[in-house]
């Protein structure tokens, strides 16, 4: 069985990568991982071991987005940690048999760099956005090269363009961050209309995405025989919690956010795939969760907050690649318009997703085509595995 290093640039990419270890893993291979731009917590918890120690910053790897999210990444020194793993990998990388990149050009450039034999898995990248995929110089002479043995798509779409852009095959065999959601699951039947509040994992940014989800909950009716349910993590308490939904009005008692005239709001805590997969609706202030709705079939309401991730042009971005099934208000971040109409269409899509015979088979079909099916960790493990000298045939 092989040695192979994981070589992921943000906190979706280091998910995807875990998963993708994980099921290398079962297969009997080595597995190290290096994440450029995060502590790499999805490793942690998947107890795959990091090539030497990892650091945080507020940008979560997509700082590149914007003027302030740049500025942002040189204040708090991120270019220079970037360069301190890059040369960690150049001196390790004779030790593995294959790196595997998971995300963008950065990483596929580091990989580059050691000469190693390298697979790729572009999750950051899709034809869904523009048509045509445009990559960024010099991924696409750099994917062409030899040592880059294998390359991955996370949609069909971008597995056809690329493999006629490249000169070479892009397969697509679905996402491994979609395997742990697509799992079967226990009947809702006979209970209520439930809507999923999904803020975000990262601090301080959790916080204020949370305000606003409060404060769109604020336009809902009292009496609509709803549930609402929040996927929260762990690292916020209910001291921290209670802190937070009192600034806008909000208080928890017995598990629950209250407000007087408005449905109550339930918290749980480390049940985000749950949430996810009974809602019957998903308001969403982040990336992967919003994918892996749409992965599900579920509709999707986007609600744009202040950064430095999940902004008004994140979700925009998101909504190209996701289709016509993620839907986001008009009007300004954390206006009132732009609140008071996203209820609005919260009660619309959630009245559409439940009697729409042809909205709901719109949400299939594209869960198949943005996404694709589960199993996909599996089939690139097995795909990645073979191309590994000890097991090539």
């Amino acid at each position: 069985m092989g040695r192979i290093l994981l070589l992921s640039n943000g906190h979706g990419e280091d998910l995807s990568g875990s998963l993708l270890g994980s099921a290398l893993r079962t297969l009997g291979h080595e597995v190290t991982a290096l994440p450029l731009a995060g502590l790499g917590n999805p490793y942690a918890q998947a107890t795959i071991p990091l090539l030497g120690s990892s650091h945080e910053f507020s940008t979560g790897g997509i700082g590149y987005t914007s003027l302030q999210g740049r500025l942002t990444e040189l204040i708090q020194g991120q270019i220079l940690y970037l360069l301190r793993r890059l040369l960690r990998l150049l001196r390790h990388a004779h030790r593995f048999d294959l790196i595997v990149v998971v995300g963008d050009v950065i990483p596929v450039m580091a990989a580059w760099l050691t000469r190693r034999p390298v697979a790729t898995y572009l999750v950051a990248y899709s034809s869904h956005y523009e048509g045509q995929l445009r990559l960024p110089w010099p991924c696409k002479p750099m994917l062409s090269g030899k040592n880059f043995r294998a390359v991955f798509s996370r949609d069909q779409l971008t597995a056809d363009d690329l493999s006629e852009q490249l000169g070479r095959p892009v397969q697509f065999l679905g996402n491994p961050f979609m395997d742990p959601v697509l799992l079967p699951t226990p009947s809702t039947a006979n209970t209520p209309a439930q809507i999923g509040l999904l803020p975000g994992s990262r601090r301080p940014e959790l916080e204020a995405n949370l305000q606003l989800l409060l404060r769109m909950s604020d336009q809902l009716p009292d009496n609509i025989g709803i549930s609402l349910e929040l996927a929260l993590v762990s690292s916020l308490d209910d001291t921290g919690l209670n802190r937070c939904a009192k600034g806008v009005g909000w208080q928890l008692r017995d598990g629950r956010l209250e407000r007087h005239g408005c449905p109550a709001v339930r918290v749980r805590r480390g049940a985000f795939q749950a949430v996810l997969q009974q809602s019957d609706l998903v308001i969403s202030m982040a990336g992967t969760a919003a994918e892996q709705a749409v992965g599900l079939a579920k509709p999707v309401l986007q609600l744009p907050g202040q950064g430095p991730q999940f902004t008004a042009s994140f979700a925009e971005a998101q909504r190209r690649l996701l289709g016509p099934t993620v839907f986001c208000a008009p009007g300004d971040s954390g206006s009132q318009d732009n609140l008071s109409t996203s209820a609005q269409m919260a009660l619309q899509l959630l009245k559409r997703i439940q009697h729409n015979i042809d909205f709901q088979q719109q949400c299939h079909t594209e869960a198949q085509r943005r996404l694709g099916s589960s199993g996909g960790g599996l089939r690139m493990a097995s795909a990645i595995g073979g191309l590994c000298p000890s097991t090539a045939p």
